[in-house]
């Protein structure tokens, strides 16, 4: 079916970015209020701890301007988003990221003027009436004071942003334009350029023979560049390793976790229980081999199902039923919330030529909490809507209880929400479909995710970990070098039932992970604190203290936050809780494939 263009999408099926700006003008007239803005700031440069009342104008107008700075951005990217291919948009979309850029340079001066305040009168200024609803901020920044510059430094540091990112954007332009593939034969037997997304679907093949080639023949070009792939990583980390050198951390790993109020506690906790847990992993490893019948588990045939697919033809209406269904535990205040975002178009559903592919959610605190979504009637895009409105409703309960300042909320947290909805999802389908291949479908789905979550992101982490601890050492991180210490780590993870390929050994090489600074372990920990939830709120009442969680954002550190809903992320006990939950689930995959 021929895609349709952006002005053929029925209108209900679309999001209404006119509740952020009803007109394209009004755009541009926000744009340069925000870049007046901007200029208007320096008037407080070296101005900051003149007075309470200084200080309280200077933070304001901060707040105020990045606040109306998120608006014009969230406008700009998602009109562009929904067609790629207008050109006006475009430019809409380059201008905000510019304007991003010119607000974080003009901001820079505040926290390193209120770190020159002397402790004793900035005290006596936060009692004041002003500043007082504003002191947990104050004391995230006071937190950064042994690692913050002097004011011109850190606006030298900001201004070179891009030159700190240049390695990732040369990654990016390789693997994603310049890189081209060997040909490879289809289910059909047609023989057609490789493609980093016709691979994905190929290693879901029931053919082990186009598997195998389409293994091989992507890993021969990245062993052809290993050399320039090494070279744009170490770069990468040597950046990151050079911050954290000239801000005072003792490491990129503390320069990384640190900032977000974050113990590194949180990140070897995982680290370790995971290595503990290993052994659930071969297990999952060993299923495979029995089920697939081979005798010897290769990289390519971890990816393909372990059940056949099932006929579960889903209309987009029919899945905004069963998430409601499946989310009805969270309470009628929830729900409501999911139904307001149906309603109210918040959701941007189906593909049209030139729409960014994937899924997200977005939006800010003036704006309502978007979903993007390019619908296909199967069960992984109801999963996607379930897990999209977590963060939506995580988005909409934290700005109708927090102001401004506090109505965000961490990285750290954000994949809690949604995959919180996830887990939630998993149980209503096992619940309420009593059919073995539909249950073993979904079974195989859960583990698989997990899998890729928890173990494969924390064995990412570990090797990010491993890179910049050789680098700050003074080791080159050479291809082979590499190669060598991501074999051993990936044979680790998926144990003796893994045939250990050459071509696996590389796979650092493709990983767009490993330019994102110690971001990954967060997906892991994500996953397993919403495990852990979701079977709380199932079986525990857990639900309203998880909702206290989803309306506190960031007015409390993190591990405050999500202790608000039970569950303390230095220890390791979500982590084994989560664990339980893998287990008993492998247990039942197991009964239905083997011990039927």
């Amino acid at each position: 079916m021929a895609q349709l263009q952006r002005d053929e999408v029925p209108e209900e099926l679309t999001w209404d970015l006119t509740s952020i700006f009803a007109t394209d003008d009004d755009w541009e007239t926000a744009y340069d209020a925000v870049h007046q803005g901007a200029q208007a700031l320096k008037q407080f440069v070296g101005h900051v701890g003149d007075s309470a009342q200084t200080l309280q104008a200077a933070l304001e107008a901060d707040l105020d301007l990045e606040r109306q700075l998120e608006k014009v951005y969230v406008y700009a990217h998602q009109i562009y988003d929904q067609d790629t291919t207008n050109q006006k948009y475009a430019a809409f979309n380059s201008r905000a990221q510019a304007l991003w850029s010119e607000v974080s340079e003009a901001t820079a001066y505040f926290q390193p003027e209120v770190l020159n305040i002397p402790e004793e009168t900035l005290a006596n200024y936060l009692k004041t009436a002003g500043l007082q609803p504003y002191q947990h901020l104050f004391d995230q920044i006071l937190a950064q004071k042994p690692y913050t510059l002097p004011a011109e430094q850190e606006a030298l540091l900001a201004g070179a942003g891009d030159i700190f990112n240049a390695s990732e954007n040369t990654f990016g332009a390789l693997d994603n334009s310049d890189m081209t593939f060997g040909d490879v034969h289809t289910e059909t037997g047609e023989v057609v350029p490789l493609t980093n997304g016709l691979y994905s679907l190929l290693l879901e093949s029931k053919s082990r023979e186009l598997r195998q080639e389409a293994f091989e023949t992507l890993y021969d070009s990245y062993i052809a560049l290993q050399n320039t792939f090494a070279s744009t990583l170490s770069s990468h980390v040597k950046g990151h390793n050079y911050l954290a050198k000239v801000r005072h951390y003792r490491s990129a790993r503390e320069a990384a976790i640190l900032p977000h109020s974050l113990p590194t506690s949180v990140f070897e906790t995982l680290r370790e229980t995971v290595d503990a847990n290993l052994p659930l992993l071969h297990r999952f490893v060993s299923l495979r081999k029995q089920v697939l019948g081979v005798d010897d588990v290769h990289s390519y045939d971890l990816y393909v199902p372990l059940v056949d697919e099932i006929d579960f033809d889903v209309t987009y209406d029919k899945a905004k039923d069963i998430v409601l269904a499946a989310l009805a535990p969270l309470g009628p205040d929830y729900i409501a919330v999911v139904k307001k975002a149906f309603d109210e178009r918040w959701i941007d559903v189906v593909e049209n030529k030139g729409k960014r592919t994937g899924a997200y959610s977005s939006g800010t605190y003036d704006t309502n909490p978007f979903i993007l979504l390019n619908w296909q009637n199967n069960l992984n895009n109801v999963y996607t809507l379930a897990h999209e409105m977590g963060h939506s409703v995580h988005s909409y309960l934290t700005r109708q209880a927090q102001p401004y300042h506090y109505g965000d909320y961490p990285i750290f947290l954000a994949e809690i929400a949604s995959t919180t909805n996830e887990s939630l999802l998993t149980d209503y389908l096992l619940k309420t479909n009593d059919d073995p291949k539909f249950q073993a479908y979904v079974l195989n789905q859960y583990l698989d995710g997990f899998k890729g979550t928890v173990f494969r992101q924390t064995q990412f982490a570990e090797f990010e970990d491993w890179i910049h601890e050789q680098s700050a050492a003074g080791v080159a991180l050479t291809a082979d070098a590499m190669s060598t210490y991501y074999a051993a780590l990936n044979q680790k993870y998926y144990g003796p039932d893994l045939f250990p390929d050459e071509e696996i050994a590389y796979e650092w090489a493709r990983i767009p992970h490993f330019y994102y600074n110690y971001y990954v372990y967060q997906y892991a920990t994500g996953e397993a604190a919403a495990t852990t939830l979701a079977d709380r709120i199932l079986n525990q009442n857990g639900a309203e203290a998880y909702k206290d969680y989803l309306k506190a954002g960031a007015s409390d550190y993190p591990l405050a936050v999500i202790g608000q809903a039970g569950v303390d992320m230095t220890q390791a006990d979500y982590l084994k809780e989560a664990f339980g939950v893998f287990e008993k689930r492998l247990d039942q995959l197991t009964d239905l494939l083997v011990h039927k």
